[in-house]
């Protein structure tokens, strides 16, 4: 199958992600990708190609004869997609990119006004959307080219490699994407997450990340006759997002900058509920976030009565740099591959999170790969086919064994 019609089938699975519940998988549909992904491995022969109760789906392609104690390497991408666009009857276009602006729909365009780097992917062919969902490519892109590797090398044994191990996940997009993977049946020593954006990225330090939910109590009274014994929580909780260092969201920050990002709030006189999330790559500097938000709802409950702010915050994933830098040599390979591909790495922090982290802190060090892809968890979200196809020969050159 080609790689662009395999990744075509596979956006057509509706799988998004939710962090509204406590269940695992926390979309059932995922298992429908999930299974497609297993029977289709069983096909190009994988012949432990399974999915686990989770959603899990892990296989294995067995070492070329003669590099059976070469180190096992892992390839892992998500299945799962984002909740913040729809994720549901996609509607992709595929064309040959020659420059301008990219009209989606009549009220919806990719302008070079907006986002002039697509003026680097004239000559290009991509795939967008129809302007009303996300595309889906991150991650499915990572899982087509993952196997459309596998079905390279299936058709050319004389391309020797040692193992390889397979892990496709869910939950990514919540920060669970590792709850419940097994490095054991995962079976590798070290591994690569293909789940970045443009060709040449590899990226080995994320985030430091917590998410918090902020309840405020309110008082409600009839307006009329409210003073001084109305709280509206609604009021309360803007004062909250006001104390906020404005300069420091994710609308002014880049690089190794970290930032406070408010992405829900809803609520009324009575209650309210602020949901945010704190990021910095830098562990005293993420700590010293963590304790301004604590120190703002303590005023807020000194200012307006103990118990009314009430503040829910845990560590999501950390930094995983410190635990990959004494194993540098997986970084070397993987620059290695892309520049004999005729791709020029960039080495970048990720801002955002990876399962990469997860996998790293349980013991399988595990930078991350571009995937050709941009624009994630939105409606301008798009991929370019060039990419995809040269990720496919940097992922063969990846695993080959001189």
């Amino acid at each position: 199958m080609d790689l662009i019609e395999r990744f075509l089938k596979y956006v057509s699975f509706e799988t998004t992600s939710y962090d509204d519940t406590d269940d695992f998988p926390t979309n059932p549909k995922i298992f429908d990708l999930a299974d497609h992904l297993k029977n289709e491995l069983l096909g190009l022969g994988l012949k432990d190609a399974e999915v686990d109760q989770y959603g899990y789906v892990y296989a294995h392609l067995p070492a070329t004869p003669g590099c059976e104690d070469v180190p096992a390497i892992g390839l892992m991408s998500h299945m799962d997609t984002s909740s913040a666009v729809s994720g549901a009857d996609i509607h992709p276009r595929r064309f040959k990119y020659e420059g301008g602006d990219i009209k989606l729909n009549d009220s919806v365009s990719i302008t070079l006004h907006d986002f002039p780097e697509f003026s680097k992917l004239v000559g290009q062919e991509l795939i967008v959307t129809d302007g009303t969902t996300l595309l889906g490519a991150d991650d499915k892109a990572g899982i087509a080219e993952i196997v459309t590797a596998v079905e390279y090398l299936l058709a050319h044994p004389e391309i020797r490699h040692g193992k390889l191990c397979l892990c496709f996940n869910p939950d990514e997009e919540v920060g669970r994407g590792t709850e419940h993977v097994s490095t054991e049946k995962f079976g590798c020593q070290y591994a690569y997450t293909l789940d970045g954006d443009q060709l040449g990225g590899i990226e080995y330090e994320c985030f430091n990340a917590a998410g918090a939910t902020i309840k405020i109590n309110g008082v409600n009274i009839h307006p009329g006759s409210a003073k001084n014994k109305m709280k509206n929580a609604v009021l309360i909780g803007s004062e909250f997002i006001q104390m906020l260092p404005p300069a420091e969201t994710p609308a002014h920050t880049e690089g190794y900058e970290g930032f406070y990002h408010v992405d829900a709030f809803s609520g009324i006189e009575q209650e309210a509920t602020i949901g945010m999330i704190i990021r910095d790559h830098d562990r005293k500097k993420f700590e010293e976030r963590k304790a301004f938000v604590e120190r703002a709802v303590h005023f807020l409950n000194v200012k307006y009565g103990e118990g009314t702010v009430e503040l829910e915050m845990s560590d999501t994933y950390y930094n995983m740099r410190e635990l990959v830098e004494p194993h540098m040599e997986i970084v070397d390979r993987a620059k290695d591959a892309m520049r004999a591909c005729g791709v020029e790495p960039r080495i970048s922090p990720i801002r955002g999170g990876t399962d990469g982290a997860g996998l790293t802190y349980m013991g399988i060090p595990c930078p991350n790969l571009s995937t050709g892809g941009g624009n994630f968890h939105g409606i301008m979200e798009f991929c370019s086919v060039d990419q995809m196809r040269k990720m496919v020969e940097v992922i063969v050159k990846l695993v080959e064994v001189k």
